[in-house]
């Protein structure tokens, strides 16, 4: 866990937002009992978690494309070669929508808006230097040229629900 105390109650606050503003349909699948809590959430998105991203070209047509996601700070944050189209229609478009599903044992879904952490030509964000420690230490150091291959985004969340029926099961997973 990643987490301050004041990014668990952000992450919390938006999860309830999400969860109550959401349709009838959806709270039917998903509610008090079959969801997680912020704490719970970010201690089960450990490491790295497969994220479906989905994007737009600019003729507004859906693309998507699976990424590495890593869950910390209670935000996404995620990585692609700085070629790829999927770069191109974030820095042109920046909304996006990311989705994390293991079996059907959960499902954590986020619509928002990105940051390019590390641009080409620019300042990078001010948290960059740890969040590429966190990665070259993932990755290891030698994985890329940081600066010039890969290009890094936060995913900053606007709505978000979590589907998960067992979290005991979840920790048993994880520690597995």
């Amino acid at each position: 866990m990643y987490e301050t105390p004041a990014e668990l109650d952000a992450l919390q606050e938006l999860l309830d937002a999400s969860l109550s503003g959401a349709t009838s349909h959806l709270r039917s699948i998903i509610n008090a009992e079959r969801s997680l809590t912020a704490d719970q959430l970010t201690q089960v998105l450990t490491g790295m978690r497969t994220l479906a991203l989905s994007t737009v070209t600019a003729h507004g047509e859906p693309r998507i494309s699976g990424v590495d996601g890593h869950f910390l700070h209670g935000k996404w944050h995620f990585g692609t070669a700085r070629t790829a189209a999927k770069a191109r229609h974030l820095a042109a478009r920046p909304a996006a929508s990311a989705a994390h599903m293991a079996g059907e044992d959960l499902g954590v879904f986020t619509h928002g808006t990105v940051e390019i952490l590390n641009p080409a030509d620019g300042e990078p964000a001010a948290d960059w230097p740890d969040l590429l420690a966190y990665f070259k230490d993932f990755y290891g150091a030698d994985a890329f040229d940081w600066e010039r291959d890969i290009v890094y985004f936060r995913l900053h969340p606007h709505w978000m629900t979590v589907f998960a029926p067992d979290f005991a099961k979840l920790l048993a997973d994880r520690k597995a």
